[in-house]
């Protein structure tokens, strides 16, 4: 049956495939006609076959493509009277339309011829469609015109661009699947027009202007008020496939002007030698918090709605952290969706890797690792829920024993669904590794000892994967990034930079009736803050404080460099964050750390 309801006429993307684009020349032997042009053949699953070719008939004005979807057991004889039936139909609208412009016009006779062969012999009509495709050179013929069955093609399944795009910001496929080919294998054309866009499936406008190749394309004020299309053409090393387009729904927009985070790139202008490197770390603030009228009422009222919503901040997100140039790159609260669709292949195109791990629980956020590939690579990553190595791992024993005493305690730590992620990395220049942590603390303000504990495993974890990259002959130090959520003279602030808490701290009763009793804890890696304690990482109506840190191993790094935060009267500037030109309620830390 034509393909009305099924993989085709189901897209949303919009095309114009190019008779340029398809009418490639092949030299095949014996070959019927002249001009061969492609039939693209996909088989979808075991049973069934997209059929998809461009048929133009110049006498009637007829160009268009024709979509088939049948079973692998039809014969040659069904294809080709299928094949007749939709393109007769077709042919008599355009014959009718053609008649009631010129009613004194002669409807000439029209035949249709068509034939399945291979190379300059008929196949026979009993030989059924799935032997078809295991044989080498064969054509469908229409009318003289030969299409050569290009079998499972690279292919551009979905592609869509992003609703909001505003001047200065990078644009990218906000939807893109592929198949039979990678993302970065496809070329990307990107153009603008001025003039008013028909959206509609085969609408063409000459007007469009090449502004752009490759996955992204950086805006300007000079695109202001434009329409933005993108092209993609799917390729392998062996094959090229057809070219879809997809065109924005929305003009570009003016951006909200200069951001802080621009103030702060002049100081990384360039990558770090390969002597050191850059690490930073920054909770973005998850879509799944802010995209409430919790948070647009109560958390964040003095922020637009649009600037709250996830397509205008990303955008801000991906120009701030690529215009850091960093190295590593450690985040907190990155939405599953927003990793995958927007944080990985953007700074895939940039010659990074990623890692995401995902928080325990129902919740679709997490943290997220992202390296320079460059200069790292990923020996090996793990992801850890805090809560079920605490009851589980010989390593925390101790603690978990003194958690036990308290029934309240061991509730309440038990359904806190904070995770941990740990990474080795491999420097490419001198073969030294290191064991990078990241995570994100359970917020709650009367929390201290549970967030001591939380600590404390993620760190004994860390503290075993360095180990056992010294066991095998390693030079390895220590990286531990994240949201602490935990202020300068916290419990865990101590742990981290005294290494020492004793049993009597007074973080671990900050909640009375879930007191730690009896328990000393000690840190044997001496380690530093490389951001000092600024007064804030996090600026809000209701608080502010440092709550992030970038913890390094003292003895094995030295801090080159440390960017400058935003004033307090740039994030009051529009009340507090987040706002028009701060993405998140956190303030990212960057720092420069060179190998002793």
């Amino acid at each position: 049956m034509l393909l009305g309801r099924s993989y085709f006429a189901l897209r949303t993307v919009y095309r114009r495939a190019s008779s340029v684009a398809n009418s490639v020349s092949h030299k095949v032997k014996k070959c019927p006609t002249k001009t061969v042009m492609k039939a693209y053949i996909r088989t979808k699953n075991e049973e069934r076959v997209d059929i998809q070719f461009q048929y133009v008939d110049s006498n009637l004005g007829l160009d268009r493509w024709f979509n088939f979807n049948r079973s692998l057991d039809d014969s040659v004889q069904q294809i080709k009277e299928r094949i007749i039936a939709n393109i007769d139909k077709a042919c008599l609208k355009y014959k009718k339309r053609k008649l009631k412009k010129n009613p004194t016009g002669d409807m000439d006779e029209f035949k249709l011829d068509v034939e399945v062969m291979q190379n300059s012999e008929i196949i026979a009509p009993e030989v059924p469609c799935r032997k078809i495709l295991t044989m080498p050179n064969v054509f469908i013929v229409v009318n003289g015109q030969s299409y050569h069955l290009d079998i499972n093609p690279p292919t551009v399944k979905t592609l869509k661009l992003p609703n909001s795009i505003m001047a200065g910001y990078p644009v990218y496929p906000s939807k893109l699947e592929v198949e039979y080919c990678t993302v970065f294998d496809c070329e990307f054309l990107w153009f603008k027009t001025n003039e008013l866009v028909d959206m509609a499936p085969e609408a063409h406008s000459e007007t469009w202007i090449q502004v752009g190749t490759g996955f992204s394309y950086t805006t300007s004020n000079c695109d202001i008020g434009n329409w933005l299309k993108v092209k993609c053409i799917p390729k392998t090393s062996s094959k090229i496939g057809l070219p879809e387009c997809a065109i924005a729904s929305q003009v570009v927009e003016a951006g909200p002007g200069i951001c802080p985070f621009e103030i702060r790139h002049n100081f990384t202008n360039k990558f770090v030698e390969n002597d050191g490197f850059r690490v930073v770390t920054y909770n973005i603030l998850a879509d799944l918090y802010a995209d409430s009228d919790y948070t647009r009422t109560v958390l964040h009222p003095y922020c637009p709605p649009y600037a709250l919503a996830i397509d205008y901040r990303k955008q801000l997100i991906l120009k701030e952290l690529l215009g850091y140039k960093a190295d590593i790159i450690c985040l907190q609260e990155v939405d599953s969706k927003v990793f995958d669709a927007d944080l990985k292949p953007i700074f895939s195109s940039y010659g990074f890797e990623s890692e995401f791990s995902k928080k325990g629980g129902q919740v679709s956020e997490g943290m997220a690792c992202i390296f320079n590939a460059s200069k790292f690579q990923l020996v090996q990553s793990s992801s850890h829920i805090v809560a079920e190595e605490l009851s589980s791992n010989p390593l925390v024993a101790d603690l978990w024993v003194a958690v036990q005493k308290n029934e309240n305690l061991s509730k309440r730590i038990l359904e806190r669904t904070t995770s941990c992620q740990l990474l080795v990395l491999e420097s490419v220049f001198n073969a030294k590794r290191i064991v990078v942590a990241n995570t994100h603390l359970y917020f709650h303000p009367d929390a201290d000892h549970i967030r001591l504990l939380q600590s404390c495993v993620t760190l004994r974890l860390a503290q075993e994967m360095r180990n056992r990259q010294l066991d095998l002959g390693k030079e390895v130090s220590l990286l531990f990034c994240g949201d602490f959520n935990s202020c300068p003279g916290s419990g865990v602030f101590e742990m981290m930079t005294l290494q020492n808490i004793d049993c009597d701290n007074e973080a671990w009763s900050s909640k009375p009736d879930e007191a730690v009793i009896d328990l000393s804890l000690h840190n044997p890696i001496a380690m530093e803050t490389a951001c000092g304690t600024p007064p804030f990482t996090n600026y809000t109506s209701g608080f502010s404080g440092c709550l992030d840190y970038i913890f390094f191993e003292k003895s094995k790094f030295i801090v080159e460099q440390v960017v400058p935060l935003p004033s307090v009267e740039e994030v009051t500037q529009h009340c507090a964050l987040p706002s028009i030109v701060f993405p998140s309620d956190h303030i990212a830390l960057i720092a420069d750390l060179k190998w002793v």
